[in-house]
């Protein structure tokens, strides 16, 4: 497969609001768990200038590096258990994010699907919106607030009421492949994909109902790397590598 490259040439965002959805893992860095700060203040400069350049932004963040309920549920405990653990610590990754965006002088809300009053908003959906409207970053915590729905699923359903035109998946790699090219060399990238191939195919992109929520609400997906210095504001002009799933 060739470069995601210039698909598009101009210089303008080709999207006016957005929600980027990022695991938890990706907050690790280099540790075995948990938050390194440096790499949440990586990610909060490019939300940074993604709103500076007039990007209404929204994050959904995963906690996958603190707790995963289906590991819980693996070693015996209930998976709603588990997947509750599991929100309580999408709400600390969101916390963390919150403190790195505002550290630079972003103005940012976190709204939670469980209400949690003492360290951040009820999530209300025009409340939301207005958050939004006002330039701020808005990130949603807490998955929907239902066990058996996974952070993929919650970014598909909260970029779907927020009206966003794309959903943009930073993960450790630059784009979708045919398998995971940390463990096999021989992985073939590619540039694009249609939501029907993700799910025939089983690529793993996101899961299922987020796929399919997505193809419901004509949301493309774009998948690149976090890591990459200057990649999220980079994919919004089509530029760099990605993969777009539409």
């Amino acid at each position: 497969m060739t470069d995601g490259g210039d698909k598009d040439g101009g210089s303008e965002h080709l999207y006016s609001r957005v929600l980027l959805k990022i695991s938890g893992e990706s907050l690790m860095g280099q540790q075995a768990y948990g938050i390194d700060p440096e790499m949440v203040a990586t990610v909060a400069r490019e939300v940074r200038d993604v709103i500076a350049s007039g990007v209404e932004t929204c994050l959904v963040i995963g906690g996958g590096n603190i707790f995963r309920g289906v590991s819980g549920a693996a070693a015996g405990m209930e998976r709603a258990t588990g997947d509750y653990m599991g929100m309580l610590a999408t709400v600390m990754n969101a916390l963390a994010m919150q403190n790195a965006l505002e550290m630079l002088d972003v103005p940012t809300r976190v709204m939670s699907a469980l209400p949690i009053s003492a360290v951040c908003e009820p999530y209300i959906r025009r409340r939301a919106m207005r958050h939004l409207e006002k330039g701020r970053v808005v990130i949603f915590a807490a998955g929907t607030g239902n066990p058996f729905f996974t952070t993929d699923t919650a970014a598909a359903l909260r970029a779907s009421e927020m009206g966003c035109a794309a959903l943009l998946k930073g993960t450790r790699v630059d784009g979708v492949y045919s398998a995971d090219p940390e463990k096999d060399p021989a992985a073939v990238r590619y540039d694009s994909l249609s939501y029907l191939q993700v799910l025939s195919e089983d690529l793993r992109v996101m899961d299922a109902s987020a796929v399919s929520l997505a193809r419901e609400n004509n949301i493309p997906i774009l998948v690149f790397s976090i890591e990459d210095s200057g990649g999220f504001e980079r994919v919004l002009k089509h530029k760099g590598k990605f993969t777009i799933v539409s």
